[in-house]
């Protein structure tokens, strides 16, 4: 039983730093790197703001991917 439970417990960890790591490319790098390029529809104030955002959001996710592993038996 314990070795289905870490098997689920390192599945959805896996799953959640996924989410974290696609959070960061596309809310976070993705339009900091627009607004450096000189992208018109873009401000430099704004998207960093949520890019902070996202970035902040990622970490969480990124934490708590780490304490579900931290439930391994």
């Amino acid at each position: 039983m314990s070795l289905i439970h870490n098997e689920r417990a390192k599945l959805s960890a896996t799953y959640l730093n996924g989410v974290a790591i696609a959070v960061v490319a596309v809310g976070g790098l993705a339009p900091m790197i627009s607004a450096l390029n000189g992208s018109p529809a873009t401000s430099l104030l704004g998207t960093s703001i949520s890019g902070v955002i996202c970035i902040i959001i990622s970490v969480v996710l990124h934490l708590l991917a780490r304490a579900i592993l931290g439930s391994l038996k």
